[in-house]
């Protein structure tokens, strides 16, 4: 560990560059800013925290989901990939059990006693509950956690499909790894905090998400996740280089809030859960799917047709995801994109997560796809992603269309709505200079 001041010399004095070629691009121009930031992160920590305190990095990138919406949660097949948006933070232990925690653009410093490791009246759906929980399945799963000090910021979009909660869930855990159980891999691998940031979110913030994001997040690279078995996943990195194939992956923020969605996501999960329940299952993984069709008209009746349609969702994209892991091992691209618009369509037309029915006037989701349909054509192709109803859409664009793709959305959505990212090779770690 260096004191505030000796990592702000280092970073200044390009010591950190090579980890931020590594982290972010191979980019002059990159590699300045992420100094700066990183620079800028520690001066806030010292204002909060005081000068020269002994510090470490950790950095969580956020994460696109490229195939298997929505199926995680039923044990489904995804594929994801972190990019290169993180959370970023300064991190010093502290005596106690007091976790002290402020976050760039938030007015309020977290203030947590690990003491208590029960989720808290008040604490649902903020970051307090998230710290806690992270922290209480460190200690279920033999681990110990204590109090420190950190200051983070982020540039992963907020409700934006990206993942920013469990980007932040998943540094915690890797903080909690780093300063009080030796950094031990073995016992905490990147799939182990992802499963404790899993139930983090689940039973302290109450949002009942599957694990996708938070093993992308954790995991880092083009991963494909089995979720047959949700406590042991299978997780394959794959090799993934777009800009070989001569495309970007652009990440559009239709500026949609997801901060009254919680219930529109929850009822997907309820209505696949309700499917399974009419056989006798607890997830639509273990359902026969040849049976579901042949059932469909007694299971209607049951479920109502939207649960039914959302089953037919689940099992095309669990194939899907599959197929384009596949696709990108046998480098067989145009099949890459033409699989993408099919679950594009699927996630739209059948699992229904396009935008809220709460309000129907609200569609910048629908909106980015039908730009994306008319400046690219019959070549790239685009989805939403992520937990849907709002927020951001995917695209896969030729380089050639770069800049008209960009300033078509940028002109609908405002300037810089439009991400042109690259995909992070890296989870949750310690930012070192030997990265």
């Amino acid at each position: 560990m260096a004191t505030s001041t000796e990592l702000k010399q280092a970073i200044a004095a390009g010591q950190y560059d090579a980890a931020f070629e590594k982290l972010y691009a191979r980019d002059a121009a990159a590699v300045e800013e992420q100094r700066k930031r990183y620079i800028h992160a520690i001066e806030r920590f010292e204002h909060y925290f005081g000068m020269d305190r002994t510090v470490r990095l950790y950095s969580a990138p956020g994460r696109t989901e490229i195939g298997g919406n929505h199926t995680d949660h039923n044990n489904g097949v995804v594929m994801a990939a972190a990019v290169n948006l993180d959370v970023v933070a300064v991190v010093s232990p502290a005596e106690g059990n007091l976790v002290r925690l402020k976050s760039h653009g938030f007015d309020k410093m977290d203030e947590v006693d690990l003491s208590v490791l029960t989720p808290q009246k008040g604490e649902e759906e903020h970051s307090a509950a998230l710290i806690r929980g992270v922290a209480a399945g460190i200690v279920q799963a033999g681990g110990k956690v204590g109090g420190f000090d950190a200051y983070t910021a982020s540039n992963v979009l907020r409700g934006s499909g990206l993942s920013s909660s469990a980007a932040f869930e998943v540094c915690i855990g890797a903080i909690l790894r780093g300063e009080y159980n030796g950094g031990d891999m073995d016992k905490f691998n990147q799939v182990e905090i992802a499963k404790i940031s899993q139930y983090s979110e689940n039973v302290f913030f109450g949002k009942p998400s599957g694990l996708m994001d938070q093993t992308a997040c954790a995991v880092g690279s083009a991963i494909t996740i089995d979720f047959k078995d949700p406590a042991n996943p299978i997780v394959n990195k794959v090799a993934f280089d777009l800009a070989a194939q001569g495309y970007a992956l652009c990440i559009s923020d239709t500026k949609g809030s997801h901060a009254d969605l919680t219930d529109d996501y929850a009822a997907i999960r309820r209505e696949m859960e309700s499917v399974a329940e009419w056989f006798g299952k607890r997830v639509l993984r273990e359902v026969d799917e040849d049976a579901f069709y042949k059932s469909i008209p007694e299971v209607r009746k049951a479920t109502g047709d939207r649960a039914v349609i959302r089953a037919i969702h689940f099992f095309n994209d669990c194939r899907r995801a599959a197929q384009l892991c596949d696709a990108v091992k046998q480098n067989q691209f145009d099949r890459f994109l033409k699989l993408i618009l099919e679950g594009g369509h699927s996630s739209f037309e059948f699992n229904q997560n396009a935008y809220s029915l709460k309000n129907p006037q609200e569609q910048g989701v629908p909106l980015a796809l039908a730009i994306s349909q008319r400046v690219l054509g019959d070549r790239g192709a685009w989805r939403l992603q992520g937990g849907g109803f709002a927020g951001t859409i995917q695209a896969f664009v030729p380089l050639d269309l770069l800049d008209a793709y960009k300033s078509a959305i940028d002109a609908v959505f405002g300037e810089g709505s439009c991400y042109v990212l690259s995909v992070r090779n890296y989870g949750a770690i310690p930012v070192t200079p030997d990265l």
